[in-house]
């Protein structure tokens, strides 16, 4: 299960997304927003969070302006490695080496084909389980 969450200026970008994980019959629990009325990002990002770290849900999509707020509010909860990112070589080395459990992104920064091509690889990429980076992950987790 995907946990997913955006703010006003994610919301299209975040339709896309869930357009996606339907058409690959992947399940995910929508957080909001709902539309693209004005809305606070650490609402939605604190839910989402909450939802992967609680184990609810497996991993998260974050989706804001910039992908900025939405990463550093996840970032806060415990258990939780939320990875800006506006690629896929990023995507798929903060999976295989973080093993980040969120993924955000900034819909003005990023268009809907990349987009949907960073979610891909995020989901599709499995941690590495390296000593060396399940060593670090520990730091981090201190």
């Amino acid at each position: 299960m995907i946990a997913l969450g955006c703010d006003h200026g994610g919301y299209a970008l975040m339709q896309e997304v869930i357009d996606y994980l339907e058409k690959q019959n992947i399940e995910y629990q929508n957080f909001g927003t709902y539309s693209e009325d004005s809305c606070d990002y650490p609402v939605y990002a604190k839910k989402v969070a909450h939802a992967v770290a609680d184990g609810n849900c497996e991993k998260g999509i974050l989706i804001c302006g910039t992908g900025i707020g939405v990463s550093i509010t996840a970032n806060k909860i415990k258990g939780i490695r939320a990875a800006l990112c506006g690629d896929c070589f990023s995507a798929k080395a903060t999976r295989e080496h973080n093993d980040a459990n969120i993924l955000a992104m900034g819909a003005r920064v990023v268009g809907a084909g990349l987009a949907l091509e960073i979610v891909k690889t995020f989901l599709e990429t499995p941690f590495s389980n390296d000593e060396r980076h399940i060593r670090r992950i520990s730091q981090i987790e201190q």
